[in-house]
């Protein structure tokens, strides 16, 4: 079933984000910015490594960065004009309101619902592993996603709040129709696909850690649909140079 290794992952979340809460209630402020800055390093050398695969990558062919690039400046521009990360924010603003109990003391539901969701969603694990759930049954690799999604749901609700927990059903969504998706597209999904889509998630994860570390308020949302445009414009590019070879 390709949802396994996704259900899976859902339910580490899920007790991860308790666990989290539990010790958070317990722990000093400076302690709690202190793992929120440790995750927001993590997080940089995490989206550094995925991006330089571009450029490191067998696989990876001249062009294939411009290609890359080109869709994070398209899919930006297409994100902001759809204003994906205002819609975001506005969901955990409105499940904040919801489970919000004491209007005296600020929230940051929707800071941790936006941030967990965006973590744990663009990794090389979310597109490998669901494509691997998909294409094949296979859940090895979804499998080590969701300890590793555990772990980190554990420091972020202790830093950021429950609403981490929230972020489990966008963990839903997206892997369950990458590998719905994996089992309809499949003679689609090769190498290069992956690449792109892995280099596009790279970046966005590197906006991630610039909020998290508070360098910059980067709308990192708005830069989602550049991993779709990511590997169109990949086989543009190798389309445009088997054209020219030719």
């Amino acid at each position: 079933m390709f949802l396994t290794g996704t259900l899976l992952n859902v339910a580490t979340v899920l007790f991860g984000t308790l666990v989290g809460v539990l010790i958070g209630a317990r722990m000093p402020a400076r302690m709690q910015a202190s793992l929120t800055t440790g995750l927001g390093l993590f997080t940089l050398l995490i989206g550094l490594s995925m991006g330089l695969r571009i450029f490191t990558d067998p696989a990876a062919q001249p062009g294939d960065d411009l290609a890359v690039l080109g869709a994070v400046l398209v899919g930006v521009a297409i994100g902001e004009l759809l204003r994906i990360h205002d819609g975001l924010e506005w969901l955990g603003a409105w499940f904040q309101g919801r489970l919000s109990r004491d209007d005296r003391r600020p929230s940051r539901i929707a800071e941790g619902f936006v941030t967990a969701s965006l973590v744990f969603c663009v990794g090389p694990l979310t597109i490998l592993g669901s494509l691997a759930n998909g294409l094949t049954g296979d859940v090895e690799l979804l499998a080590l996603k969701s300890l590793l999604d555990g772990v980190a749901s554990v420091a972020f609700a202790a830093a950021l709040g429950p609403g981490v927990a929230l972020s489990a059903l966008t963990v839903l969504v997206v892997q369950g129709a990458i590998a719905a998706g994996a089992f309809l597209l499949r003679d689609f999904l090769d190498e290069p696909t992956v690449l792109a889509i892995t280099a596009a998630g790279g970046v966005i994860l590197l906006g991630v850690a610039l909020r998290l570390l508070e360098l910059q308020p980067v709308r990192v949302a708005n830069f989602l649909p550049a991993l779709v445009l990511a590997p169109l414009l990949v086989h543009l590019a190798s389309a445009i140079r088997d054209a020219l070879g030719a």
